[in-house]
């Protein structure tokens, strides 16, 4: 069976995350899949376990007033080991109440085996979307 590889998953999630696919973006995640927000705010949580966790957060995020517009990854990082991948991107989006755009960046770090997505660990700051959120 042949699986597709740390970087056309990191495209596909892109694309299916532009296209507001929800279901098409946690059937990139394994099962048990995790995703960690270690800066999250208070309003988010820190860690989501397992497909059905991903998709709430995730459907709750598509149905709010944030658009995502791109997500432009700067610079990805190949590791010693070949499931690692580390990811500098800039997430550009439009609150779509008001109009106004913001770009926020992070560095994302992901394990992906056999084409599916273990653990993604989103290193943002919530801070950096204080003003557009707030104005």
């Amino acid at each position: 069976m042949t699986y597709l590889t740390p970087v056309q998953v990191l495209e596909r999630r892109r694309e299916l995350l532009l296209n507001q696919d929800t279901e098409g973006f946690v059937g990139l995640f394994a099962p048990d899949g995790v995703i960690g927000l270690p800066f999250a705010g208070p309003e988010m949580p820190a860690r989501l376990d397992g497909q059905q966790a991903i998709r709430d957060l995730s459907s709750r995020t598509a149905a709010s007033a944030l658009r995502i517009d791109d997500l432009e990854a700067v610079a990805v990082y190949h590791t010693d080991d070949p499931e690692v991948v580390i990811v500098e991107l800039v997430t550009k989006g439009t609150l779509t109440g008001t109009g106004r755009t913001f770009a926020a960046t992070s560095i994302q770090v992901f394990r992906i085996r056999g084409g599916k997505i273990l653990l993604f660990r989103d290193y943002f700051s919530p801070s950096g979307l204080g003003e557009p959120l707030c104005a």
